[in-house]
């Protein structure tokens, strides 16, 4: 084997997407959950990849991709979005090489918190991740459900829905709900999200007063949300809830830290439970009884 691990190149986003879908389904398979992952264009990724190349790897053995890792840094705040090792690859140090290299991006930016989230039967990522100092913290599940079904006795709230724009007062509102919720400025995301067709997001207002925002995709996903305080919460989860109801897709889905109050909402509306995640850090990481996150890799 002659392994390099080396920067990533845009025109390879691509292929390291197929890598990823590969290297989960392997896992979801063989841990019973059937396959999950299809390769979708690396949007995100080379977003990344642009806005800060030192926290894009792929590890690479004979002129074949065996691995791939992608990080990013907001303030204080170092997330791993993705590490996969190729399948029939693993055991064999390449993902010991990428995290190395990863966890350097964070002293580089200056990041003095390690966070991540994982499936919560990938046991050996846990054991990897645990002897770099990310320790499991909070259950996070991905919720889902048939929107028709969903749409016919989900209950609304008073709350109203603003859109929210790319302007200087509304990420400057953005990055008051985010310090709350997060302790960091996740600005850049915002513009990111903002600029997504399939993506809408709204800020959740009661009576005047804006108690936080969501973001709802075309596709039926809710998430990012985040609010003020955490007994806004079940209000701001149902608005989000009724909206992505009223939409045209066919499932409605989204993550939901355990120890939030929305778990409860979700489970009463019939949501499943259908896939066991995990956020490990370094820390007590923000405050996940006020944010839901978009998915494993965006946070």
């Amino acid at each position: 084997m002659s392994l390099v691990v080396r920067p990533a190149r845009a025109q390879e986003l691509a292929r390291a997407q197929e890598l990823v879908a590969r290297s989960i389904n392997d896992l979801t398979v063989r841990c019973g959950f059937g396959s999950i992952a299809t390769a979708r264009p690396p949007d995100f990724q080379a977003f990344c990849l642009r806005d800060d190349p030192r926290g894009v790897w792929v590890a690479e053995d004979d002129g074949e991709m065996a691995g791939f890792a992608l990080s990013w840094v907001c303030g204080r705040l170092w997330f791993l979005a993705e590490l996969f090792v190729a399948p029939g690859r693993q055991r064999q140090g390449i993902g010991h090489e990428l995290l190395r290299r990863t966890i350097a991006h964070a002293s580089l930016a200056g990041a003095t918190e390690k966070c991540l989230i994982t499936f919560a039967f990938n046991v050996e990522s846990q054991g990897l991740y645990a002897r770099h100092g990310l320790l499991p913290r909070v259950p996070i599940h991905l919720c889902c459900a048939e929107r028709e079904p969903l749409a016919r006795h989900v209950r609304g709230t008073t709350l109203d829905a603003t859109p929210i724009q790319a302007t200087a007062a509304d990420l400057e509102a953005l990055q008051t709900f985010d310090i709350a919720a997060l302790g960091v400025s996740r600005e850049k995301h915002h513009r990111y999200l903002l600029g997504n067709a399939g993506t809408k997001g709204v800020f959740l207002d009661d009576g005047g007063e804006r108690i936080g925002y969501a973001y709802i995709a075309a596709t039926g996903h809710i998430g990012p949300l985040a609010v003020m305080h955490t007994h806004a919460m079940p209000s701001a989860f149902r608005a989000a809830l009724a909206i992505a109801a009223a939409g045209e897709a066919r499932q409605i889905s989204v993550f939901v830290p355990g120890t939030s109050e929305a778990l409860a909402i979700a489970a009463g509306e019939g949501m499943q439970f259908t896939l066991p995640m995990v956020l490990m850090s370094t820390h007590d990481c923000g405050d996940w009884t006020r944010y839901l996150p978009r998915n494993p890799g965006f946070m």
